[in-house]
């Protein structure tokens, strides 16, 4: 199989065999994955947030008992 054998055949599976998904089914899909972005960002930001602070507490205490 040649490539430009395999490129014709990928243009006609992509053209006519492929269903691709409609205007307002990628909007809803759009919408819920940003969604979800946002919640798991803002999830790691509190985490990481948290870990930092115990962190330099834990640090801070280890500091003060050598001195």
């Amino acid at each position: 199989m040649s490539l430009v054998d395999f490129l014709k055949g990928s243009y006609t599976e992509f053209k006519d065999k492929v269903e691709w998904p409609k205007w307002p089914d990628l909007q809803s899909s759009t919408i819920v994955v940003t969604i979800a972005t946002v919640i798991l960002a803002l999830f790691t930001f509190g985490i990481d947030s948290l870990f930092s602070k115990s962190i330099a507490n834990v640090i801070s205490i280890f500091i003060n008992l050598f001195n």
